[in-house]
């Protein structure tokens, strides 16, 4: 026989629905549904899954991350964002802002130098994507000076260099 699924009364019945009604996000909701579920019908996992049209493990997960951290467990943020950043954004515009500096007077900032001052700066090596996936979030662009003039005549060079 399958195990109920029980979630722990942090909250009562009538708290849960006032979170259902007042939550905004269809995943949060379906979360509390869940939690209502398991904490007004107790039933195995499957049973509450299916007519929430939710995966099993989905309630699993749910269930255990209520049981152990309560309501705040719901009210995540969500998916997406910058989870893994080295800095803030806002401390790469003031990274990148010595570089603009010293651009403006004239001189050249490679990649390699500001893969260098980022490594300082966070103590870690990265690779070079990182690099330009920060430079081009802070507006630049990697230019490249081409190893010849694209109007460059070969014949005109060699009569040249005779001459001379």
């Amino acid at each position: 026989m399958n195990k109920k699924t029980l979630a722990k009364a942090h909250l009562n019945s009538f708290e849960v629905k006032q979170k259902i009604k007042t939550t905004v996000g269809f995943w949060r909701v379906q979360k509390w549904l869940i939690i209502y579920n398991a904490l007004n019908y107790p039933r195995p996992a499957k049973e509450i899954a299916k007519p929430l049209a939710v995966s099993v493990s989905l309630v699993h997960k749910t269930i255990s991350e209520y049981n152990r951290f309560g309501p705040s467990s719901i009210e995540t943020k969500g998916k997406g964002g910058r989870r893994h950043s080295y800095i803030s954004l806002k401390e790469e515009r003031e990274f990148m802002e010595t570089f603009i500096n010293q651009a403006q007077k004239g001189y050249i900032a490679t990649a390699g130098q500001i893969k260098e001052a980022f490594e300082k700066l966070i103590g870690k090596t990265v690779h070079k994507t990182t690099i330009y996936r920060l430079m081009e979030r802070n507006g630049w662009r990697k230019v490249v000076p081409l190893p010849h003039h694209p109007k460059k005549d070969k014949q005109a060079q060699e009569d040249l260099k005779k001459k001379l």
